[in-house]
């Protein structure tokens, strides 16, 4: 489950878990666990909210955080 943050027009940016990367024929994201970028909850929304469904159209960028997975990879520099 990638962890993304959520770039909308004129909001601050939202982050959160998804199931799978949105298409280009689709026309919602269902973001698990949406938050701040520094943790704390949404003021927009309620503090038990654990799902929230936003309108592509609403979204100007999505950046994908990497993964533990992803970030384990040695790389050799050389001298």
């Amino acid at each position: 489950m990638p962890t993304v943050i959520i770039h909308m027009m004129n909001e601050d940016p939202v982050l959160g878990e998804i199931e799978s990367l949105p298409g280009l024929q689709d026309n919602l994201i269902i973001l698990k666990n949406p938050r701040t970028k520094d943790g704390k909850d949404l003021r927009n929304l309620e503090t038990n909210v654990t799902v929230a469904i936003w309108p592509m159209a609403r979204i100007s960028m999505i950046e994908v955080m990497p993964s533990g997975e992803e970030e384990e990879i040695i790389t050799f520099v050389r001298e």
